[in-house]
């Protein structure tokens, strides 16, 4: 007994350690994740640039096309792998969800608007594939956590760029932010400031997209996030419905801004009520 416990012990000091690392933590929690009751079917070019590429998460012993939740993670615009998103991935197919996890083109290699334009050519991939994959064309949403929760908001808040890949508003059954900048500026950080082509760039931001109405909106973050200010998801969703579009706010008491999306990793889950709430808002939608 004395060694099983000494065993478990270091068991565990190594899995903390490599969450407390330089390595990313979403990508340690991939060692934590079931990899039963789904299929990955990895690696769909949705453009011609090696950034450009997605993984589907396909449930087990689906009965019928499924609804589809595509996924765009966060890093600043600056760094990130769909390889990490393991957990997201896992949270959403055990539940019957096609779920799909996108890279998209980084700084410095691009500058915005790229991000929302990747997001649009992702987006009009799944349109089209939707169906191969088990997934229901007439049922997607589309989802981000920070940075990727900009690139999701900002292709439902600006037409021009999902149409300018032969798509509608429409195909957006709701969009799921959690803890993104639609908001921000002014930016102070030279990075952010180089990539969004000024400090007060207004065009950059979501939230000055909104002249209509959009498709529903369902913006979630932690009330201890100091990355990103509760703030923006706040103002967002003021603004879409003074324009007549359905949003709703949830914040989650004690949460930060990593907090927010470990939260729907495996033995996090019970942080923050998110994974319910996107599920709910799935459904009600």
């Amino acid at each position: 007994m004395p060694k099983l416990k000494a065993a478990l012990l270091a068991g565990l000091a190594a899995l903390t350690g490599l969450l407390l690392s330089a390595c990313s933590p979403v990508a340690a929690l991939n060692l934590l994740v079931p990899r039963s009751g789904y299929d990955i079917r990895a690696g769909f070019a949705y453009g011609p640039d090696p950034r450009q590429k997605l993984d589907v998460y396909v449930p087990q012993g689906l009965k019928g096309p499924a609804p589809v939740l595509l996924f765009f993670y966060g890093g600043s615009w600056s760094s990130g792998d769909r390889s990490q998103y393991l957990a997201f991935g896992q949270s959403f197919a055990s539940r019957g969800i096609v779920t799909v996890v996108a890279d998209y083109r980084l700084y410095p290699q691009v500058k915005y608007p790229a991000f929302a334009q990747d997001a649009a050519r992702a987006l009009a991939w799944v349109h089209a594939h939707a169906g191969e994959h088990g997934g229901d064309a007439a049922r997607i949403f589309v989802s981000g956590h920070s940075a990727g929760a900009f690139n999701a908001v900002m292709l439902a808040s600006e037409p021009k760029f999902i149409e300018a890949v032969g798509g509608k508003l429409d195909w957006m059954r709701g969009v799921i932010g959690m803890a993104g900048p639609y908001d921000a500026l002014p930016f102070t950080e030279s990075q952010y400031i180089d990539m969004f082509h000024g400090a007060n760039n207004a065009d950059s931001m979501p939230i000055n997209h909104i002249d209509g109405k959009r498709p529903p909106m369902l913006l979630v973050t932690g009330t201890d996030d100091t990355t990103v200010r509760p703030g923006n998801s706040d103002r967002m969703a003021a603004k879409l419905k003074a324009q007549g579009s359905s949003a709703e706010v949830i914040k989650y008491p004690g949460v930060g801004h990593i907090g927010i999306i470990l939260s729907l990793a495996p033995g996090f889950r019970g942080k923050t009520t998110l994974r319910e709430d996107m599920l709910r808002f799935i459904q009600s939608h």
